[in-house]
């Protein structure tokens, strides 16, 4: 009997993250990731969370036809190449988190949007990590139409 009653509502968890791994426009992401999307979407932007199962963020994009983010060359950080877009990761700072890694890039998207990645982490290997499953992002697809 409580099988039956746990099974509908483990159905709608389950159609609840399939949604929230293509959510809207977010870009793709990497398949053996683990990560679900979290995203809100405005009349010319989207801002979209990669998520742990744990509810804990690893970076997130902001889409959009501009970006407040300024990059200064004396914070170049490592370079990579994501969805075939050559690009430079930025270091950043957060006043509350002195001792965490803060990386930032932008990329001009095809259609003409930038994506805005942010991400921070509290360890070089926490960094690597969320490094390495950002670089994997694809933006191409029907879920990045500006139609």
């Amino acid at each position: 009997m409580n099988l039956l009653r746990i099974l509908p509502l483990a159905c709608l968890l389950a159609a609840g993250a399939a949604q929230a791994q293509s959510a809207g426009e977010c870009p793709q992401l990497p398949g053996d990731a683990n990560l679900t999307w979290s995203a809100m979407t405005g009349d010319d932007f989207v801002f979209c969370k990669a998520l742990r199962e744990d509810g804990g963020e690893v970076f997130a994009v902001m889409i959009s036809k501009d970006s407040p983010f300024d990059p200064r060359r004396a914070d170049r950080a490592e370079k990579a190449v994501i969805d075939g877009h050559e690009m430079r990761w930025y270091r950043g700072e957060i006043a509350s988190a002195p001792n965490a890694e803060v990386r930032e890039a932008l990329i001009k998207l095809d259609d003409g949007r930038v994506a805005h990645i942010s991400l921070h982490a509290d360890s070089e290997p926490e960094l690597a990590e969320a490094l390495d499953q950002a670089q994997s992002l694809r933006f191409r697809g029907p879920q990045l139409s500006s139609n």
